[in-house]
């Protein structure tokens, strides 16, 4: 099978552009004229030198002098003014394409599966939406104008290395090729791969750093280091290992093209010694040799311009890949005639469901019913797929098989804004957005009332939240304000949730970060919260389950029991085992307080010693 030919980055690229792709294309233009414009200021030098030769020792015979000098500072000049003319054009380009890119990568991830952006990582999306389109930016309003004009400037100056003295053209075109050598190990495919390799590291470790600093606080509290995030540590490491062996691999090409590239003279100096007992008119030959002088350093110029703007080259061509992977995934499929919802009871039958990029089942073959207005609680040891089961009601990811309906109606004939209507999130990692608190309870309901505002703030226990704050409910928080305990936070979110009044909530660890005194006020707002709602609440803490209308122990991503609290007591299983676990683990005390300071010291005078 024929393998079909990957699109070029320029042609991608020039989609965003529309119609200012034009401006792109005239930005090469300007730019080549520039590049002639500027060696023909070279040419008038030459013609300034050699009249100057020939008239010697008469000089009041070399009469063009100032002519040719006005020629060559108009040609310089012609040079820069098509050169900003170029530069016009291609950022004019540029501008628009980056802000395209941006706002259909936007647009696109806004219709994918929520869980697209868990999977691939906040801090790696941020990176490939800000990094990659500023990287397409920069290739296309610098190093794509300054590239055209690098290749049309060799065309034009080995036609010159050749009017003048074709032997010395010669000599000045071998440390050309020599340097070519070293370019092509730099520049061509394995450095392709490689540059793939180093945008990877580079969205690992951001992707790490991201979650290295959502968990500072965890950090701080338990007195840990870097090193409890292995993740993140691993991939520095792996980013460091990579670096410094691509540098290493990098540096004999790199001395080589230095050193071939800037060994111009070291050749053209004893040629000229060799040749000028073999020129005929030696005064013409000596203004050769002066203009070869002068004009073969421009050669270094171009060929490390080519050499970075290749490099340029890639890491666009790396931008645009990684850009197109993100439009090339499917977003959440929409039933061209949708059913209205009018009933919030939740069914899953038979739904099998794996991770992308997973070869483990999360979900095998669950089926449950949560009966309109009834509260289900999901238990189970970690990872069993509890969270998994509350992700697929709103569709942050589509079954493999089965179905799951609400009202008697597949969630994939529901349309994405009726569905997310129907749904009220409470997750255990809350997110306030940098503004007022009044605004992060009203995202929830962008109509609401100030009225209705303040109420869901009551019913979820803020108001104590909004005493303590310089401007109460007006208070900014985040960088440009004040910060939120974990409990404080979660109940903020709770009468977002209280506000939007949706009859199906979902509630999954809302209370793991909250003290006593906040999780007694958090309870309270569940009440509120869950009056007459369909609720799935996932939650460690029994205690907060025992009174759910049913509870279900999901373990390796199946249903093991079900039944309420008392029935799974008396069976006997593993949800009575995790019971007794848990009443164990509420009523543990430390005890023999002063052996256990005793052994601490010792430990630590241990390790001073060692240290």
């Amino acid at each position: 099978m024929e393998k079909k030919k990957e699109e070029s980055a320029l042609s991608v690229l020039m989609r965003y552009a529309g119609g200012h792709k034009y401006c792109t294309y005239f930005s090469w233009v300007f730019s080549g004229l520039s590049a002639i414009a500027a060696l023909l200021t070279y040419v008038f030098l030459y013609r300034i030198i050699k009249e100057v030769i020939e008239a010697a020792p008469n000089f009041k015979e070399a009469t063009h002098i100032a002519s040719n000098g006005w020629f060559a500072v108009l040609a310089a000049a012609v040079s820069m003014l098509l050169y900003f003319a170029a530069l016009m054009c291609s950022h004019a380009s540029a501008f628009r394409v980056a802000t395209n890119i941006r706002k259909q990568l936007l647009a696109h991830i806004a219709k994918l599966p929520i869980g697209f952006a868990d999977e691939l990582g906040s801090g790696r999306i941020r990176r490939i939406i800000n990094d990659s389109a500023a990287t397409t930016e920069v290739y296309l309003a610098h190093q794509l104008p300054d590239l055209v004009g690098a290749y049309i400037t060799p065309v034009a100056m080995i036609l010159l290395l050749f009017v003048f003295n074709w032997r010395f053209g010669l000599v000045c075109l071998i440390p050309v090729v020599l340097s070519l050598a070293g370019m092509t190990k730099m520049t061509g495919k394995q450095m392709q791969e490689d540059m793939k390799h180093y945008q990877t590291a580079l969205e690992n470790m951001n992707n790490e750093a991201v979650e290295y600093i959502r968990g500072i606080p965890v950090v701080k509290t338990f007195n840990q280091t870097v090193f409890s995030f292995e993740n993140f540590h691993k991939s520095i490491m792996k980013y460091k290992n990579w670096a410094v062996n691509f540098t290493i691999t990098m540096r004999p090409p790199m001395c080589k093209f230095t050193v071939a590239i800037n060994s111009i003279f070291a050749l053209l100096i004893p040629a000229g010694i060799l040749l000028i007992g073999t020129a005929v008119n030696p005064q013409k030959f000596l203004s050769d040799f002066i203009f070869y002088i002068i004009f073969t350093p421009i050669i270094t110029i171009v060929m490390n311009k080519i050499m970075f703007s290749s490099e340029d080259l890639m890491m666009a061509r790396d931008g645009a890949r990684r850009i197109n992977a993100i439009l090339q995934e499917k977003p959440l499929e929409e039933c061209e005639f949708p059913n209205i919802v009018r009933k919030s009871d939740i069914k899953f039958n038979h739904v099998t469901f794996t991770y992308p990029g997973s070869d483990r089942k999360a979900l095998d073959d669950i089926s449950l019913e949560i009966k309109q207005g009834s509260t289900v609680a999901l238990v189970g040891p970690s990872g069993g797929g509890k969270t998994t089961i509350a992700s697929l009601i709103p569709r942050f990811f589509d079954v493999d098989s089965g179905e799951i309906t609400i009202g008697g109606i597949n969630v994939k004939n529901i349309s994405n804004e009726d569905l997310m209507n129907h749904v009220s999130f409470v997750f255990q990692n809350t997110n306030l957005f940098k503004t007022s608190l009044y605004e992060n309870i009203k995202f929830s309901k962008q109509d609401a009332t100030k009225e209705e505002v303040i109420n869901a703030a009551k019913a979820a226990q803020c108001e104590e939240i909004f005493d303590k704050m310089p401007d109460g409910i007006n208070t900014v928080v985040g960088s440009s304000g004040v910060y939120l305990s974990g409990g404080e936070a979660q109940r903020i979110a709770l009468a977002r949730a209280i506000l939007k009044e949706a009859p199906i909530v979902l509630l999954d660890e809302a209370t793991a970060f909250a003290d006593p005194e906040n999780e007694h006020k958090i309870q309270k707002a569940f009440e509120v919260l869950t009056k007459n709602k369909t609720v799935l609440m996932i939650a460690h803490r029994l205690s907060t389950v025992k009174n759910a209308d049913k509870i279900i122990v999901i373990e390796d991503g199946q249903i093991k029991e079900s039944g309420t609290h008392e029935e799974l007591l008396s069976k006997n299983n593993l949800y009575a085992k995790m019971w007794e676990d848990y009443k164990k683990s509420i009523s543990w005390k430390v005890k023999d307080n002063k052996n256990i300071k005793n052994k601490l010291k010792s430990n630590l005078r241990e390790e001073s010693k060692v240290m």
